[in-house]
């Protein structure tokens, strides 16, 4: 079925209220359409995913740019039940974790270019500084949204799990990670259960984060006012239990280091596991 300009328009509401744009070009993109429907998803039916569909998405995950073609990046498929609910259990007890069929985590691997340089006797010095896990990391999240596009365009639906930052020494002896490789996050996949339906989420307006030439330091004043709002009539429908309006849940969540589960260590965790970063 051909996509609609309101059908565009239907998805662009769903992500911005009120504050949507109202574009005239690419009404009938698929790609655009697959995009913004995109939502979290957290309950899955019992149907596996095959190994054929793991491949498409590790294709596209390959796909996804990466700096100097250096591919500092890994991920571990986990099925087996036992394991899911050793790493929920480190990851705050997620439920999700342990009822998905497939749950992905994405790595951040300098351990394939050590090894490299040490086969070939080639210099590798650069990989003990912060530049080389940025590179690492920031590959590692691009391959996994390509990775998550190809999910939902093979009818799956996904969620990111930041918890396996939570306690990176204990999810790395699980996954037997060899030094100078790290979770950056877990993906649950699985197919949708439509008995427990999501929504897709409002974001900030786009002028809050969009600047033309330079940063412009109170464009995001009225856009987040009137984001509160948006925000609100979205907790208020999903039911959904939060600290206060946006800014106050978002602020809750950084209000130091007492609310970040354990990530407030990261750094000298990354540095256990073999990441020095000069």
């Amino acid at each position: 079925m051909a996509m609609t300009t309101a059908d565009l328009q239907a998805l662009l509401h769903a992500r911005y209220g009120a504050a949507a744009p109202t574009p005239q070009t690419a009404a009938d993109n698929p790609v655009i359409h697959a995009l913004l429907q995109h939502r979290s998803v957290r309950s899955y039916t019992p149907a596996p995913v095959s190994d054929d569909v793991l491949q498409l998405m590790l294709a596209a995950a390959q796909s996804a740019s990466t700096s100097s073609n250096l591919q500092c990046w890994s991920v571990v498929a986990v099925r087996d039940a036992e394991r899911k609910q050793r790493l929920s259990a480190l990851a705050g007890d997620q439920r999700h974790i342990k009822e998905c069929p497939l749950y992905l985590v994405w790595l951040v691997d300098l351990a394939r270019l050590e090894t490299t340089g040490e086969r070939f006797g080639l210099r590798r010095e650069a990989l003990d500084y912060l530049e080389m896990l940025m590179v690492g990391v920031i590959d590692a999240t691009l391959a996994a949204q390509n990775a998550a596009v190809a999910a939902e365009a093979q009818g799956l639906g996904i969620v990111y799990i930041g918890g396996m930052r939570d306690r990176p020494e204990a999810v790395a002896a699980e996954l037997g990670l060899p030094p100078r490789t790290a979770a950056v996050f877990g993906m649950c996949v699985g197919y949708p259960d439509h008995a427990r339906p999501t929504s897709i989420k409002p974001r900030l307006p786009g002028t809050a984060v969009l600047h033309h030439e330079r940063y412009d330091t109170s464009a995001h004043l009225g856009p987040v006012d009137d984001y509160l709002q948006i925000a609100n009539a979205f907790y208020q429908a999903q039911q959904m239990k939060t600290n206060g309006n946006w800014a106050e849940h978002s602020l809750h969540r950084v209000r130091g280091p007492e609310a970040m589960r354990g990530r407030e260590r990261l750094a000298s965790a990354l540095q256990a596991l073999g990441f020095p970063s000069r």
